[in-house]
């Protein structure tokens, strides 16, 4: 899967076993089973099989103080497979990280997918700027 490029935003609802439907789109790239982990700004990250090993292997090299805080993303993970439904059971110490209970926003983001509590996504892309992303794009010389 490594090079496949995850995009999109999707909405869904999470229901209150932690089941919550996962979209087709980027259940296809991240193959049939993936791993969720906590990420930044209270969200989840989706990595597939391949894109988690690579991600490992790189958090493998860290020391210190940023070794102690990568812990955080292994001894957090869970591998999971989605049903016949197509949806994932996301562990409640997972859920209770990102703040989920019902609606969920999914986001293809290159090399990993994000699972957001919509309400604070919605908050989080708002402080996004026209001025900030110009400047996101002057670095990549578009």
């Amino acid at each position: 899967m490594a090079g496949c490029t995850l995009m999109g935003t999707f909405e869904h609802t999470i229901d209150a076993k932690g089941r919550m439907a996962f979209p087709a789109k980027l259940r296809e790239k991240l193959g049939l089973s993936f791993i969720v982990t906590i990420g930044l700004d209270n969200c989840l990250y989706v990595y597939s099989n391949e894109e988690w090993e690579i991600f490992t292997d790189k958090l493998k090299t860290l020391t210190g103080t940023k070794a102690k805080a990568a812990k955080m993303l292994i001894i957090n993970a869970a591998n999971v497979e989605p049903d016949s439904q197509g949806r994932i059971l996301i562990p409640p110490n997972l859920r209770e990280h990102a703040g989920l209970d019902h609606d969920v926003t999914v986001l293809g983001v290159i090399n990993r997918a994000e699972i957001w509590d919509t309400a604070r996504f919605k908050e989080y892309s708002g402080q996004i700027t026209n001025e900030m992303l110009s400047e996101a794009l002057e670095d990549l010389a578009f």
